[in-house]
């Protein structure tokens, strides 16, 4: 495994640092303390610059970059509970889930913004499908559908047929 070095995490990067001002702290040169931790020499003379400067919370491990988790397991678990209600309940004209209701009550209730398309991909992978409802009309009158179903509907069905070509 010559030359691949070992990923360290950011606790042991932050050990190295320590154990690096100590040994310089002790009498070893920051050479000899750079080839025994395996690092440029440069970088034990910043470690000590930094130490020298701000003491020892200078060499502390930063923060991991990338974007941070957008919501906790506390607050998804929330957000789960609300999709077992209605959305009416939380102030929508209609019972239809959404991802930008979702999305919305997210951003008022944690403020953390999610893009609804995100979002979307973000409930599927948890089990949630998209649906809607059935469609129907607000004035439907069941006793005029079977009426028409019986008796105009026939005669609709039969003139919808094609004809069959006639043979010369």
């Amino acid at each position: 495994m010559d030359g691949i070095k070992p990923k360290l995490t950011a606790a042991e990067k932050e050990a190295r640092r320590h154990l690096a001002v100590e040994k310089v702290l002790g009498g070893r040169s920051q050479a000899d303390v750079a080839d025994f931790l395996g690092v440029h020499p440069v970088t034990v003379a910043k470690w000590m610059a930094r130490y020298r400067a701000s003491g020892a919370d200078a060499l502390a491990a930063k923060p991991v970059p990338g974007r941070p988790r957008f919501l906790t397991p506390k607050q998804e678990a929330e957000v789960r509970r609300w999709l077992l209600r209605r959305p009416t309940e939380f102030g929508f004209r209609t019972d239809l889930w959404t991802a930008a209701r979702v999305a919305y009550l997210i951003r008022e209730k944690f403020g953390v913004e999610y893009h609804p398309n995100y979002l979307r991909e973000w409930l599927s992978r948890r089990g949630y499908s998209p649906q809607k409802p059935v469609r129907r009309v607000k004035q439907r009158n069941p006793e005029a559908v079977a009426r028409w179903l019986a008796s105009d509907y026939p005669a609709v069905q039969k003139n919808s047929r094609p004809s069959t070509p006639t043979s010369s």
